[in-house]
């Protein structure tokens, strides 16, 4: 009787606790009309007509179907770059600086001005929220630039380490921003508030102007041996500017790692002029490669002056057009030459005669910069004229205060020194050393 019982008991319990049915049922019920969206075709996705009738012509014309993928967009973009010279160039900036570099940013922004251009600025998050508050009320001031409105100073604040990946990151952010707001350029070029230009923007619009879309200015050598590969590629190393809200140095472990055998290592200057298409390949990387190269940049000292020259370097679209070239003067110091030396006076010749759109690194307020602002710029109100500022220039009057065509271009002698550099970079002797494909 007591085993009948329990029995019993534990029967009447399953059966009479019945809150599993209805659930049961409701997942029977779903299950099944599924079963029967999936064979009959209730829940097709609806497809635009004009789609379907590109796909349904499938056999007669396959190549159709390219025009459904980003990739493909990019690839018309690289292409159709190289030959748009229906309109003069634009150049779209990022000049970037920290604690104590506002009124600097200013100057360089001031210096290398153009209504064409797009602009973008970026104090990192070292410098004090009243600085960066200057910078950005500096720049909503400006007349000309509310009315242009083709500058922006970055909202977020990134935490830079110059040898680390968080300049590569704050580089993409910039561009991405550039990308999102004005698309219309044709080149990106990144400067810091230590660098100055050495010619006016309407000699660097006209020369660009007769000069290839395609082309990549980004100084490059193939990491094969050396001390560059055990001191920067093999150490792993972690940016604290990643998780840290205080600057510090790269923090590098005891441990080594081998060197990648599905790419082959670039290096060079971390100062740039290159194409939209190549940076919109960079963002979008529709096979993957420029995040993959991210990462692993991402352990690396000194990654800004390796990222985008591998990346460039590795893919067959973009290795035949880069330039060998940062189209910057630097001086270096002894060897091996990692650290510019500060510019002055005394390097003023070379300067100019080197031919380059720009030099680095200046001191702050250093006298040799009126001297290029005076000689080389003519500058001597808030932007280096061009043939966009028709206004009157007597009694020390601003004439860009009245613009003009933004179309209209009076080059000076540097362009003429400019021409003479690109002549010799663009040559088949000097291209024929570029990006080696083996």
């Amino acid at each position: 009787m007591a085993t009948r019982k329990n029995v019993n008991t534990h029967s009447s319990r399953i059966f009479s606790d019945r809150k599993w049915i209805i659930p049961f049922f409701a997942s029977l019920l779903i299950s099944i009309t599924f079963l029967l969206a999936s064979i009959f075709g209730i829940y097709s996705p609806t497809v635009d007509e004009d789609a379907s009738s590109k796909f349904d012509g499938m056999e007669d014309g396959i190549s159709e179907l390219t025009d459904y993928f980003v990739e493909d967009d990019i690839r018309r973009s690289l292409t159709l770059s190289g030959n748009s010279k229906n309109e003069p160039p634009r150049f779209a900036y990022l000049i970037s600086g920290t604690k104590g570099d506002s009124q600097r940013i200013m100057r360089v922004l001031q210096a290398v001005y153009h209504p064409r251009n797009q602009y973008i600025l970026h104090m990192d998050f070292e410098a004090p929220p009243r600085e960066r508050l200057d910078l950005t009320m500096s720049v909503k001031s400006d007349p000309t630039f509310h009315q242009v409105e083709n500058v922006r100073v970055m909202d977020k604040s990134n935490l830079v380490t110059y040898k680390g990946p968080t300049m590569i990151a704050c580089t993409l952010q910039a561009i991405a921003i550039l990308l999102r707001e004005n698309s219309n350029w044709d080149w990106f070029i990144n400067l810091s508030a230590s660098d100055y230009p050495l010619l006016t923007q309407d000699d660097m619009l006209h020369v660009f102007s007769n000069l290839s879309r395609n082309l990549n200015f980004i100084e490059h050598m193939q990491m094969v041996a050396g001390w560059k590969l055990s001191q920067r590629a093999r150490p792993i190393i972690v940016d604290p500017g990643l998780y840290l809200s205080k600057k510090s140095d790269l923090a590098v472990t005891s441990q080594r790692r081998s060197l990648p055998t599905a790419f082959k290592l670039f290096t060079g200057s971390a100062w740039l002029v290159v194409t939209r298409s190549f940076v919109e390949y960079c963002i979008w990387g529709w096979d993957n490669f420029p995040r993959t190269i991210l990462m692993y940049f991402t352990n690396f000292i000194s990654s800004p002056e390796g990222y985008f020259h591998t990346i460039i370097c590795n893919i067959e679209e973009f290795r035949s057009t880069a330039i060998g070239h940062d189209l910057h003067y630097i001086a270096w110091d002894t060897p091996p030459k990692q650290h510019p030396r500060i510019l002055s006076m005394k390097d003023f010749d070379k300067m100019v005669k080197s031919g380059a759109l720009f030099a680095r690194k200046f001191a702050r307020n250093d006298p040799v910069l009126d001297k290029i602002d005076k000689e080389l710029l003519g500058r001597s109100n808030r932007f280096a004229p061009g043939a966009w500022c028709i206004g009157n220039s007597s009694s020390g009057a601003d004439p860009c205060l009245l613009r003009g065509s933004y179309s209209d271009f009076k080059p000076g002698p540097g362009a003429g020194r400019l021409e003479q550099l690109l002549n010799t970079l663009t040559s088949d002797e000097f291209r024929s050393k570029q990006c080696p494909s083996n």
